[in-house]
């Protein structure tokens, strides 16, 4: 190892974290209590001990070098393992107490608090940090090490990962209570197809999840309207602008409230399951290893869960 690496301070790579997340001198500066020129001269110290610039600026925007990349994935290891060495000594002393950082797919957002919570009882102190993201900045995260935990719906095949499927993640058709298809006892996708469908916007693993079902099931949707959130596409339901391919769960307390109905398609719902996933071999920090067991060994407890967000559309038989 360099022996000018071992000069460096976690100070240095505290102001360091702070400008990547900032993209900012000035509000790293602000953010740590520090001045600017402080800031600078960590900075400018810390290129020195690893003898590479760390931030370029192109125009008025400031980005990171490569030997930035790196050592970004470095100072999260060395934080983590720092957090993790503070829970493992409180752990000791009788609790567990600390952090979860954890991410999750934007279909799986109105869950995961209730899953937290039944979590938070067995281990009250300890506190989470939530990220709502969609399927491409999951994948983002996951190649940065951002978060102890992410649960998605849609685990790529190249990426080496651990992964726990734990819940079901049926995605149902929705429309109007006064939409002329709702009428029919019986329908095929294919019958859907002359409405316009609301989709989500591109890197959306709902989305992408319901194109090559449609695809495959030859439903060819001629007009589409492209909004940016489960919430956006069930308001755009409401107010009649199409149809939508949505997770039961979002859509509960609509289906609830009779201003959304569930779709008669034979072909639905189309069954994906929510996973927690973590790069394979990765240190799992005392409270994620908690997190993580618990969701292993509480399948029943979770499912139980899970019936509060499983409300079927009118005429339709529950877990249909």
């Amino acid at each position: 190892m360099r022996k000018s690496l071992m000069r460096m301070t976690l100070r240095q790579l505290q102001v360091f974290r702070s400008v990547c997340q900032q993209r900012s001198y000035s509000r790293a500066a602000e953010e740590m209590s520090l001045t600017q020129p402080a800031v600078s001269l960590q900075i400018r110290q810390l290129e020195e001990l690893l003898g590479q610039p760390l931030f370029d600026y192109v125009g008025k925007k400031l980005h990171l070098t490569d030997a930035a990349e790196a050592l970004q994935r470095a100072s999260a290891d060395i934080f983590g393992r720092l957090e993790s060495l503070d829970m493992q000594l409180t752990d000791l002393q009788g609790s567990l107490q600390g952090q979860l950082s954890l991410a999750v797919e934007s279909s799986a957002k109105y869950f995961v608090p209730h899953l937290f919570a039944a979590f938070r009882r067995e281990y009250p102190e300890v506190n989470l940090q939530l990220v709502v993201v969609n399927h491409a900045q999951a994948l983002k995260r996951l190649s940065a090490n951002r978060d102890d935990l992410l649960i998605m719906s849609l685990v790529p095949s190249d990426m080496a990962l651990e992964f726990l499927p734990f819940l079901n993640n049926p995605i149902v058709a929705v429309a109007p209570p006064q939409h002329p298809l709702c009428a029919r006892e019986q329908l095929s996708l294919q019958d859907l197809s002359a409405w316009p469908l609301l989709v989500r916007e591109p890197g959306s693993g709902t989305r992408r999840a319901c194109e090559e079902y449609c695809h495959q099931k030859r439903a060819h949707f001629a007009q589409t309207l492209e909004v940016g959130s489960m919430e956006a596409q069930a308001e755009g339901v409401i107010a009649g602008l199409g149809l939508a391919l949505l997770p039961r769960h979002a859509v509960r307390r609509e289906l609830a409230q009779g201003v959304l109905q569930e779709l008669a398609v034979t072909e639905l719902p189309l069954m994906r399951s929510w996973c927690l996933a973590h790069p394979r071999g990765k240190y799992l920090s005392p409270v994620a290893q908690a997190f993580f067991a618990f969701v292993r060994s509480q399948r029943s407890q979770i499912n139980a869960l899970a019936e509060r967000f499983a409300a079927p559309g009118p005429g339709l038989p529950p877990g249909s």
